[in-house]
């Protein structure tokens, strides 16, 4: 399942950067998994994803630096039906989303037509838990929607 899982993101990715959608960044979503979050932190970013203290023990702080480089809404999301109702909202009219192949695939087809394009997080210590993500490939994407630069997002699933 996992091999169709990282088909779908590729062909979704290669579509979504073909019709070049534009958006302002404040229409612009960039969903981060609470997993991304080290699990022994004590913060409660899943509310509030500004609660994150920024100590660098996790992916978050470069995610919210990224976000407020770019003008961006980040948001936290547990699971899949609150990340979806989040990207559903009528001022949303791209996301740039961090999960697992399982979820993307799930949040792509889920949110259609939307734009979505999806980075596929790292899991160092296995599913779920203290995962992190290649920042670069979120910037990238957020560039696709934000129209900066012409550069060629490197966010196709690569097999494993």
């Amino acid at each position: 399942m996992q091999k169709l899982d990282s088909a779908v993101i590729t062909l979704n990715n290669l579509l979504v950067r073909g019709r070049k959608k534009r958006a302002k960044p404040e229409e612009v979503l960039l969903l981060i998994p609470s997993c991304l979050q080290n699990s022994e932190c004590k913060q409660n970013l899943v509310h509030d994803v500004w609660n994150c203290k920024r100590c660098g023990s996790c992916k978050v702080c470069e995610v919210l630096d990224l976000a407020e480089s770019y003008g961006v809404k980040p948001f936290t999301a547990a699971g899949g039906r609150i990340a979806l109702l989040e990207a559903a909202k009528k001022q949303i009219k791209a996301v740039v989303a961090v999960a697992c192949e399982k979820e993307l695939r799930e949040g792509i087809l889920a949110a259609f037509p939307k734009a979505v394009l999806a980075v596929v997080n790292l899991r160092p210590h296995g599913p779920c838990k203290d995962t992190s993500v290649n920042v670069t490939d979120i910037e990238e994407a957020l560039q696709v929607f934000l129209g900066e630069g012409d550069k060629q997002a490197n966010i196709e699933v690569t097999e494993t």
